[in-house]
């Protein structure tokens, strides 16, 4: 609690000792005016150590996940394509989204998890909601608009199972606006970790990293594509954690294709130079790059036999993450994370069908070395 004052410090501790204390009493106790107890409760509020009325303590090992909630819809010819005409098909539909899976995976992993993103007003976003409400995902912090319909992306797969055709209406990610952060903040400071992709606005991702830095958890970004790389700001100070790929780190440390860096140790590092306190670069089946408080450190890739690779990085974040929350250093949690992706490829879903605390444990011994 290095970040309070000692007067915020003494009321912390009568609250914890007594949630429903009036202020006054608090001010009594400490012999101060009730408007400097009423200031440090705001102050404590924004740091995340209570959440409000009642002065509610947060529990521990508490993520909060923002970003993409999109139904995915895939179909797959049945025969070779022909174009401008009406092709037999075969269809699935799926929750998709970065920052969803992600929160699905921590969730089903026993991490305490919430999320905040915006919906439609439509069966889509309701049945989003839904889908994560039956996994224990607290949705209370979603926003549904009657403005934009929720995110949807399409897939026309030939029949190999190749993509032939993406289309995604991601507009409604527009409208997730930094005021609406600014109204739930107490939500997240009082998480141990937040994690967001980078489909909000650049605005907002701004003023999430600069509001993170007067606040007490820790904040993961992940990079999702190298469009959307760029939304993030030249600066990665506020940033403890980056996940991406080699192409979307040039794009976030504005590399052209003239001096890309090609290693991903180096771009780790680079990330790390950039402000970021921590970094993982992907390199596919080559593994991944981990640079952390003792330097940069690269893994091999989990040998795997895949039959879907949709989901596998944001599954290799939520094991990341959750693994930091039990005590994990960077290094040892992204080798679970990076672990838990390779089983996600073994599933037909974009999020593994069994997964929990104890199915990944079972797995832990294909971890070589």
């Amino acid at each position: 609690m290095e970040d309070l004052s000692p007067q915020e410090a003494a009321v912390l501790a009568i609250i914890r000792d007594n949630p429903f204390a009036g202020q006054q009493e608090i001010a009594d106790q400490l012999n101060v005016a009730r408007s400097t107890v009423a200031a440090h409760i705001v102050q404590l509020m924004q740091k995340g150590y209570i959440l409000g009325r009642g002065y509610v303590v947060p529990t521990d090992a508490r993520a909060v996940c923002i970003g993409g909630a999109v139904l995915d819809r895939k179909y797959r010819a049945k025969a070779d394509i022909v174009f401008e005409t009406s092709n037999p098909a075969d269809s699935v539909r799926s929750m998709g989204g970065v920052a969803r899976n992600v929160a699905e995976n921590l969730a089903l992993l026993g991490t305490t998890t919430s999320f905040v993103s915006i919906v439609g007003d439509d069966d889509g976003g309701h049945a989003l909601l839904k889908y994560m409400r039956d996994r224990g995902i607290d949705v209370s912090q979603v926003v549904t608009s009657k403005d934009r319909s929720t995110a949807e992306y399409v897939a026309i797969l030939d029949m190999r199972g190749d993509l032939v055709l993406g289309i995604a209406d991601m507009g409604i990610f527009d409208l997730l606006l930094p005021a609406h952060f600014d109204r739930i903040w107490p939500h997240l400071a009082a998480a141990n970790w937040v994690f967001s992709d980078t489909n909000p606005p650049a605005e907002t991702l701004a003023a999430i990293i600069a509001k993170r830095k007067s606040s007490r958890f820790k904040l993961a970004i992940d990079a999702v594509s190298t469009p959307k790389a760029t939304r993030l700001p030249e600066n990665l100070s506020g940033i403890d954690l980056l996940f991406m790929n080699i192409d979307e780190a040039n794009a976030v440390l504005r590399r052209g294709a003239g001096d890309a860096i090609t290693d991903p140790e180096e771009a780790a590092l680079a990330l790390q130079a950039a402000g970021a306190e921590e970094a993982v670069v992907t390199v596919g089946a080559r593994g991944i790059a981990v640079a952390g408080k003792e330097g940069v450190r690269s893994f091999p890739a989990v040998q795997a036999t895949p039959v879907d690779m949709t989901g596998a990085g944001d599954a290799m974040i939520a094991g990341t993450l959750h693994r930091i929350l039990q005590g994990d250093d960077i290094y040892q949690a992204a080798r679970t994370g990076s672990l838990l992706g390779t089983l996600t490829t073994e599933s037909h879903g974009s999020v593994h069908t069994e997964l929990s605390e104890h199915f990944l444990q079972a797995n832990m011994h294909r971890l070589v070395g």
